[in-house]
């Protein structure tokens, strides 16, 4: 538990070696999902993975849930660490877009990154019924206020329910997990505070999707090392959605293919696998993380 002036931060790091591996999870994801990844890659070098505020173990943080907000965070809460870097970045599904903006902010510390399924702008992500939207499309041109590690009143949870929903039943996916990791997804979904956190997190993401559907976004992370892991199939059906399955598919496999053009030093893996890979294909994540890591070590090219 990490204290960084008035809210702390569950981090956990393991290994040793360098560069340092860094895990930016997905929405309503925890850090323990990533027990069978994380076992793996500290067998030779480190890896820290850990919660957002408001997840888990996590106190709240400051508001709003910026990208830079959180990037802050996880920066302050390595430094006390004594975790310096250099850092190879792992960002899944909304994590992936987290750690872009942490390589634009604090570039000089980051060496290679790894996208595990991540979101992209413009991606068309389903609202409830059969609705969807793009993401980045309901921004409101708000600007991005400057992040902070002081606590005001205003961002205590203001969560309008009164308590979580808990889950009777594991979802089937997380049975691949440790018995004591399985307690612990159950237990994580039933805190509170997450709800009140991905509201805002939601809601400032848009900003950023849409401020990077502007302009293009291709060679933004000049020659970083950076592999792109991708689901060969998005598992689209028609009459699921306001928007037929093969559009769905297209959209998606183009989203992911311009990941790849954010640097000039990129590769792009098609895995076998559903969107939550750290559960599904472990060692294809691992995998992907050794080459990035051999690649900085041994000054090549992916």
């Amino acid at each position: 538990m990490v204290d960084l002036g008035g809210h702390r931060l569950h981090v956990n790091c393991s290994g040793k070696g360098s560069p340092t591996v860094v895990v930016e999870n997905g929405l309503g994801d925890f850090s323990f999902d990533w027990v069978l990844v994380q076992s793996r890659v500290s067998a030779f070098t480190r890896i820290c993975t850990y919660d957002r505020s408001g997840y888990a173990w996590s106190d709240s943080g400051p508001k709003p849930r910026t990208f830079a907000q959180i990037n802050l965070e996880l920066r302050d809460a390595l430094s006390n660490l004594g975790e310096g870097g250099p850092f190879i970045l792992v960002g899944h599904s909304y994590g992936g877009a987290v750690m872009r903006n942490f390589a634009a902010i604090y570039h000089e510390a980051v060496v290679g990154m790894v996208l595990v399924d991540s979101a992209f702008e413009g991606q068309r992500v389903g609202i409830g019924g059969a609705k969807t939207i793009r993401l980045g499309e309901s921004a409101k041109g708000l600007a991005i206020p400057a992040a902070r590690e002081k606590m005001t009143e205003s961002d205590k949870p203001a969560c309008p329910i009164a308590t979580a929903p808990s889950p009777q039943l594991l979802d089937a996916m997380y049975k691949v997990l440790p018995p004591f990791e399985q307690q612990l997804q159950l237990w994580a979904q039933s805190q509170l505070a997450i709800y009140d956190a991905e509201d805002s997190q939601r809601q400032w993401s848009e900003e950023y999707f849409a401020k990077w559907l502007t302009v293009s976004q291709k060679g933004a992370l000049g020659s970083l090392p950076l592999m792109v892991l991708t689901r060969d199939n998005g598992g689209f059906q028609n009459g699921k959605s306001d928007v037929r399955a093969a559009q769905m598919e297209q959209e998606r496999k183009q989203g992911q293919a311009k990941l790849a053009l954010l640097s000039i030093n990129s590769r792009q893996i098609r895995i076998q696998s559903g969107h939550n890979m750290e559960l599904e294909a472990p060692d294809e994540v691992v995998a992907a993380i050794r080459e990035v890591l051999h690649a900085i070590q041994q000054h090549r090219k992916l």
